[in-house]
């Protein structure tokens, strides 16, 4: 019978790739039903985000995100790091923003999936591709629909429910897939190309010019000799406001206030290494005495020559159990080392073994006894791989036989490390790990040499409590001394501290380069007012961050939207200024072309060169040696041949061009030509509905309040 634990190896891959997809959305939950009005208000009042006028309560997010989890962990990922959290909560985002931007849309054009096309995309002749991956065998590439047809028929008798829940997932998945590619479908559908646009492109396409130009550049007038107006800065930002958009941001100034042990805790470390030592010295369980003692747990690990660290690695090979070494520092510790145990040990094996893990469907007392069977089987002459390959969880070495190769000491997890190490060549041995059971069979052993095992206490020096007080004692007076930013910048030139900066910090951002976790110092500089010092949410000034402490000011403020003018003053007065050197350029080159009969004229009377450039079409990118100049390209691929064009004002000069030579290209023709144009707006289709939908559903994300 297929079951979870069955799919579960070739669910987590899938699992990424379905709630990764941008076209996927939607899971777990109903957010647009209604409620009572206590519940409304409760959910404006812990309100997370506002979609397409839409309240969205942090509640609602916060079960989204365990939902997501649950299924991440069905799939077999039982532990997630910090970084696989994150990612959760940022696809759960995603997914409920599509889910309010397209359900809307889905009900206007009264889209839906039915139970007939749901059951043919998982039962049909041709199944999803979530099911094909979920029931295909990875090694012959079958997809086995029994397989298929067994799960779902006994899905019903799983005790726990885990198998129902995750394949409703699945089918979520699928039918929101289905249903968004029917609305891309839809608009896919609806799009022509006339023959005035084939015809067009088709002229863009085909024709490429090669040229020559001359440039007079901006930087040859000086900035200073231009004069520019206030108004003439208000008519160029009113006019160009769509270049001024700009996501919120956060510019801060700091200094931090480092966290070192001091002299005395040096001391301190220095002083419980020396006491500690004659009781290690004396104990006759060194493992246990570590253990409770050190910063580091014992390694069993057995070592050869040259593998221990240099300091203590030919002491250990010269003495005789029981030996000890030091105190002596290394890596910002103090360290205490002992002989433990002196092992005449190969080399390296070669081994081969058979995984039995235990699951949900195997209980451990079951793994134990079904091991104990094959075992067994083994002694009677069994064969070895046979069994490895019907059996075993470890599916890589299985394909082989169980077979392992040679391994050298500490490349396996340790009890079976010791096992292959401490056992004899031929032996058929049983070991459990962290896995499962193991049954193992040693093939080979290589030379036995001399390894040790050797007892360390590490005491790490660490910041005292006394000295964390005292270096935030130190940071809380700097920062109750200096409640203003002029007071702040003052401090730091008289104390010799170190200013720091941190520019267009955003307000989902989890990083500051230079600063660990410095999550809460983000999330509190957006409630911070202007050049004030920022607070954090029980009005502290100080922040700790790890082993530093933080205080900091606003010094830029940065909102959604159009950018003010005097926040983009300088990039405004830059392109104004570039305007009226054009003019000034123009109508000096306009009068130097007066009576000329070549471009070589016009560039010896304007002391410049003439410069040839090839090949350029309308779909060009840049030109060699001028750069990006869109209004160039478009003038020359319309002129016609050995005609002196008039002064053509780009972004990094005025040109004047002749054409040289035109050819066209014969090759393309009407039909592939509006066949491409097509292909390119259904493919624009996947992404550009959505972003527009988007956009007008004025998303205002207030994750930062609670994250």
């Amino acid at each position: 019978m297929a079951t979870l634990q069955t799919i579960r190896d070739r669910a987590g891959l899938l699992i990424a790739i379905i709630i990764g997809l941008a076209i996927l959305a939607f899971v777990l939950g109903d957010f647009l039903g209604g409620g009572n009005s206590q519940a409304m208000g409760m959910k404006k009042k812990q309100e997370i985000a506002e979609i397409a006028n839409q309240s969205v309560s942090y509640l609602e997010y916060d079960k989204r995100i365990s939902d997501l989890i649950e299924i991440y962990k069905l799939s077999g990922n039982t532990s997630l790091d910090e970084q696989t959290s994150l990612s959760i909560r940022q696809q759960t985002w995603d997914q409920m923003i599509r889910e309010f931007v397209m359900s809307g849309e889905y009900k206007k054009l009264g889209l839906a999936v039915s139970s007939e096309e749901l059951f043919d995309l998982i039962q049909g002749e041709n199944p999803h591709q979530y099911v094909r991956q979920l029931f295909t065998d990875q090694q012959s590439g079958y997809f086995d629909r029994g397989s298929l047809i067994r799960f779902l028929k006994n899905m019903e008798s799983d005790p726990t429910g885990n198998q129902k829940k995750y394949w409703m997932f699945m089918e979520n998945q699928i039918d929101d897939e289905q249903m968004f590619n029917k609305y891309l479908s839809l608009i896919q559908k609806g799009l022509y190309v006339n023959s005035n646009q084939v015809s067009s492109s088709l002229s863009n396409s085909n024709k490429q010019v090669d040229f020559r130009y001359i440039v007079q550049r901006y930087s040859s007038i000086s900035d200073t000799i231009i004069n520019i107006k206030e108004d003439e800065l208000k008519k160029y930002y009113n006019k160009h406001q769509e270049n001024y958009k700009q996501t919120a941001s956060r510019n801060i100034e700091f200094v931090s206030f480092e966290v070192k042990p001091s002299d005395n805790d040096i001391k301190s470390t220095e002083d419980w290494i020396n006491d500690i030592k004659t009781e290690f010295e004396s104990t006759s369980v060194i493992p246990q005495f570590v253990n409770a003692n050190s910063d580091l747990p014992y390694d069993f690990r057995n070592f050869k020559q040259g593998e221990l660290p240099g300091v203590i690695n030919d002491f250990m090979f010269e003495n005789e159990e029981g030996a000890s070494f030091g105190p002596y520092f290394e890596n910002e510790s103090y360290k205490l080392a002992r002989l433990s145990k002196i092992y005449y040990l190969p080399d390296s094996v070669h081994a081969r073994h058979i995984l039995i893990s235990p699951s949900p469907e195997r209980s451990p007392e079951a793994a134990s006894q079904m091991a104990d069977s094959l075992k067994g089987l083994l002694e009677t002459g069994t064969d070895f791989a046979i069994l490895a390959l019907m059996n075993s969880e470890d599916q890589g070495s299985a394909q082989l036989g169980g077979d392992l190769g040679w391994f050298n000491e500490g490349s396996m997890v340790q009890p079976f490390n010791d096992a292959c190490f401490q056992g004899n060549k031929g032996e058929i041995l049983i070991t459990e790990s962290q896995f499962g059971w193991h049954i193992i069979e040693i093939l080979e052993q290589g030379p036995k040499v001399k390894k040790v095992q050797v007892g360390i206490i590490t005491r790490a020096i660490q910041a005292s409590t006394a000295t964390y007080e005292l270096v935030y004692s130190e940071a809380s007076r700097f920062a109750g001394m200096n409640d203003t930013y002029e007071k702040f910048i003052t401090s730091i030139e008289e104390e010799g501290l170190n200013k720091r900066i941190a520019n267009d910090i955003k307000e989902d951002d989890r990083q500051i380069p230079g600063l660990e976790s410095p999550r809460e110092l983000i999330r509190s500089m957006y409630q911070a007012e202007l050049n004030n010092i920022i607070l954090d949410f029980n009005k502290q000034a100080v922040f700790e961050l790890e082993n530093i402490f933080v205080v900091a000011y606003l010094t830029d403020v940065k909102e959604e939207g159009v950018a003010p003018l005097d926040q983009v003053k300088t990039d405004v007065e830059f392109n104004v200024r570039n305007e009226k050197k054009a003019v000034e350029l123009i109508q000096s080159m306009e009068n130097s072309m007066a009576g000329i009969s070549s471009i070589e004229d016009l560039a010896e009377i304007l002391n410049t060169r003439v410069e040839d450039v090839s090949g350029i079409n309308f779909n060009s990118f840049s030109i060699p040696g001028a750069g990006i100049e869109p209004a160039l390209i478009g003038t020359v691929v319309s002129l016609s041949e050995n005609t002196i064009s008039k002064p053509i004002e780009g972004l990094n000069g005025v040109y004047v061009v002749v054409v040289t030579s035109i050819t066209e290209n014969t090759d393309l023709n009407e039909t592939f030509q509006k066949n491409s144009l097509i292909s390119n707006f259904k493919n624009r289709v996947n992404f550009e509905v959505y972003n527009a939908l988007l956009e007008n559903a004025n998303v205002v994300d207030k994750r930062s309040k609670f994250y």
